[in-house]
């Protein structure tokens, strides 16, 4: 991970290096994609890196050579919506890295967007209770960083007794990677692994100086080879909806659909649901859980 030292309250914090990081993002998409793929000969004189070269980045976008190396070099200055968006398409990036090449390209956040990212994260009282009164919905609310701010009865059936943890460790990635427990709950836990770091990309490109998000990452490097080899992958997730398959250890297996519901007031936040089809076993063993509770889930460890 690319990181820039900057002093705060005395003491040295680490950020994420922009200019570093949209280089390095710009030359993992380059690398995945296949010539054959933009309709470019395959073959030829000998390739030297895996996927496209630079020249046929630029050819396809429309662009000089220099000013898409100059730009994977991190030099992003005045560069046009027009060419990036040519440059997404010639890289066929989704939405989402779309969205995180155009964070990455902007110019360093303003002040205001600075404190907005380096903010305590604190959940409305009228968001509690709302999580409250949902009746037979797991649902929370989820912040910066992938942090589970708030959560009712049967979320916590479901998923785990979130409330033994120190507020610190109510962290998504952290629990993919570090929990056997929720680790344990996930019939495809490697989608959800990639989909977590997905997703903390995304906020890395909104808030690159957010050094709190420097730190998790870099301990879960540290702590796990699985994110590392993700987190170097470059891929970049947009929270949607979807369908989970769960695997728990007192109702067994069941399929939940869930949603994710930005809050208008801050888009860091979030409201996940989760439901069952009607009639289905999967909608039996969540009344089941609901009716046992937060005892529903060993320990989490």
């Amino acid at each position: 991970m690319a990181v820039d030292q900057s002093v705060s309250g005395g003491r040295t914090v680490a950020a994420l290096d922009r200019r570093a990081e949209l280089g390095q993002f710009l030359r993992a998409r380059r690398a995945a994609l296949k010539p054959e793929a933009l309709g470019l000969p395959g073959f030829g004189r000998r390739r030297r890196v895996p996927g496209l070269r630079r020249e046929e980045v630029a050819q396809v976008a429309g662009v000089s050579v220099a000013y898409y190396t100059r730009l994977e070099q991190g030099h992003s200055d005045n560069v046009s919506a027009e060419v990036l968006g040519a440059i997404a398409r010639a890289l066929r990036l989704t939405d989402a890295e779309h969205t995180y090449l155009t964070q990455l390209s902007k110019p360093k956040p303003s002040k205001k967007q600075g404190v907005a990212c380096q903010r305590s994260q604190v959940l409305r009282p009228a968001l509690q209770q709302l999580l409250d009164a949902f009746d037979g919905v797991p649902a929370y609310v989820i912040g910066q960083r992938g942090d589970i701010l708030g959560w009712n009865r049967l979320a916590a059936a479901l998923f785990g007794n979130w409330d033994e943890l120190p507020p610190q460790e109510r962290n998504w990635a952290r629990l993919i990677f570090l929990s056997s427990t929720t680790r344990d709950l996930f019939v495809d836990r490697d989608a959800k692994a990639a989909a977590i770091v997905g997703f903390l990309r995304m906020d890395a490109g909104r808030c690159p100086d957010d050094a709190q998000l420097a730190a998790l990452v870099g301990e879960l490097s540290v702590k796990s080879e699985e994110f590392r080899q993700l987190w170097a992958a470059y891929a970049v997730q947009q929270k949607n909806h979807g369908t989970l398959r769960l695997n728990h250890p007192l109702v067994g297996e069941l399929t939940v659909a869930y949603e994710f519901f930005p809050l208008p007031d801050d888009p860091a936040q979030s409201l996940i649901t989760y439901h069952a089809e009607p009639g289905s076993a999967s909608a039996d063993a969540l009344r089941l859980l609901a009716s046992w509770g937060t005892d529903a889930l060993p320990p989490l460890r």
